[in-house]
């Protein structure tokens, strides 16, 4: 379930960063923000979330009407946040097709334990569903089971070398920032890590590429951060 897109909308800064954090320390880490709906659809349509924590009022306009937008296009699950409680809101906001709702304030803890409800109501019977397999020349990467296989033999990932390479993927023949990176890896506490993360890319490399000090699948950009190209991306 960790492997989930969550895409959280609140106009507040301070709220959306409450609740990331709170995420990232449950062990999500493909995270979406936005503070409109403006920017919530568009990031709807792009990164395809597999859930949404949407705030009732949006500068905008209301999270009933970005609901009904999304609607259009995706059946994912959405968790309603309101600083009203009125049960009319809250039937309104369940009669759309929400799946929960919540009035502010609320307890991090609370709405953590109410979105994996969510989550494995949703995506509980859906336990086919698989991270990507794919090819860097004559080896093949499978993130589902966190193993780089070759011609002779198999090479596990660790928990770090497997996140930054979910992360590479998704941006497969795009730069990822350094920062990018890091914040994909350790979150919030991710400042500092730059040294690290290069310990961790050489360590991939070791596993992916025929020769380590030469790479062309995991190339880095001079002060800017990653790339990765696969046969997809090429």
């Amino acid at each position: 379930m960790k492997n989930k897109k969550i895409l959280i909308v609140d106009d507040e800064p301070e709220i959306r960063e409450m609740i990331e954090r709170f995420l990232r320390k449950e062990g999500f880490f493909r995270i979406y923000a936005a503070g409109n709906s403006v920017n919530a659809l568009a990031i709807s349509r792009l990164e395809k979330p597999d859930a949404a924590i949407l705030d009732v009022m949006l500068p905008d306009g209301d999270g009933f009407s970005l609901l009904s937008s999304i609607r259009s296009f995706s059946d994912m699950p959405i968790l309603f946040l309101s600083a009203r409680g009125e049960d009319e809101d809250r039937l309104l906001g369940l009669g759309l097709g929400a799946d929960d709702y919540i009035v502010k304030p609320f307890l991090p803890r609370e709405l953590i334990l109410r979105l994996f409800a969510i989550l494995k109501r949703v995506y509980a019977a859906n336990v086919v569903e698989r991270l990507p397999v794919f090819r860097l020349g004559n080896k093949t990467v499978d993130l589902d089971s966190a193993v780089v296989r070759g011609t002779s033999r198999e090479l596990s990932l660790t928990a770090k070398e497997h996140a930054i390479l979910i992360k590479l993927y998704e941006n497969q023949g795009r730069i990822v920032t350094t920062d990018a990176l890091c914040e994909a890896v350790w979150g919030d506490e991710s400042f500092g890590y730059e040294n690290t993360l290069m310990v961790h890319v050489r360590r991939i490399r070791e596993k992916i590429e025929d020769d380590p000090s030469n790479p062309v699948f995991l190339l880095t950009v001079r002060g800017l951060g990653y790339k990765l190209l696969t046969q997809e991306s090429n």
